[in-house]
């Protein structure tokens, strides 16, 4: 999932969270008798394209990961791992399935319609799958990493993993809790439009500035510094130990089982979808 921010703001929202002039103090303005109502713009256009495009793509391969992992292929892969990779695909499809639509048909209505407790949900859940699924790709990486360099430590691997994943969508849960209370539907005096923003939120600009910033940190830049150096480190190691099996090469490919540039260039791959992915 994308680490995009834009995502946790609703469409026509000021830099302070307030819809101006609708939704701010009606006192700092002229009457709004020539007001007129935002309107399905292009950009909304594009922004509901991109959506179903991404809906579909995320659909399709999600579903497919699951019906993967509990059949066929999955059946191949450690019995650690498969809580993990249900457990991404698991919050990728409540991105997909939930936040996705709603956000589409709030681009198309272009005003709130849903009340006061969808629109504090919505922007709730946003959050959460956000978060999930960027902290889940972190344990995920954390685990690979062990692996690698702790490779006779796999049998504490299920009991760790369940611990992480436990944090990880505990920490999700914790951390998307504040938008329940920042976030509200509130009318426009004199017109009839209705918006989910946080208007009232924020005493100070820079309030809701930090506030941004913070779960930037923790939705982008923590998981990805967490994945850089998992994958870093991992590639690290694997080059020092085929520089330390050099001489026995000849031995390796005698047997026909040369895994270490293997390894190299499997971990390789890894890393660069799995972070190149996070970044987009």
């Amino acid at each position: 999932m994308s680490g995009n921010l834009s995502l946790l703001r609703p469409p026509l929202v000021g830099a302070t969270g307030s819809m101006q002039p609708a939704l701010s103090n009606m006192s700092q303005f002229p009457p709004l008798v020539d007001w007129e109502a935002p309107t399905f713009t292009r950009a909304a256009q594009f922004r509901v394209g991109a959506t179903l495009i991404l809906f579909l793509f995320a659909a399709c391969s999600n579903l497919a990961l699951l019906i993967s992992v509990c059949r066929g292929r999955g059946r191949r892969l450690a019995s650690h791992l498969r809580p993990l990779i249900m457990s991404l695909a698991a919050a990728d499809l409540m991105m997909t399935f939930v936040v996705m639509p709603l956000d589409a048909i709030w681009n198309i209505t272009v005003q709130w319609y849903g009340g006061d407790a969808m629109c504090k949900m919505l922007c709730f859940l946003k959050l959460f799958a956000m978060h999930s699924s960027a902290f889940i790709l972190v344990v995920v990486s954390l685990d690979r990493h062990h692996a690698i360099l702790h490779p006779l430590d796999s049998l504490n691997s299920h009991h760790r993993n369940k611990r992480m994943l436990g944090l990880a969508w505990g920490l999700s849960v914790l951390l998307a809790l504040p938008q329940l209370f920042i976030f509200r539907a509130i009318k426009a005096e004199g017109v009839d439009f209705t918006q989910c923003v946080t208007h009232g939120s924020f005493k100070e600009r820079w309030q809701e500035t930090v506030y941004n910033m913070f779960y930037f940190v923790t939705l982008y830049v923590f998981p990805l510094l967490v994945m850089s150096f998992c994958y870093t480190h991992i590639l690290i190691e694997i080059n020092q130990q085929l520089h330390r099996n050099k001489a026995g090469e000849s031995c390796l490919r005698r047997s026909g089982t040369d895994m270490i540039p293997k390894a190299r260039m499997k971990t390789l791959k890894m890393t660069i979808i799995i972070v190149m992915s996070f970044v987009v």
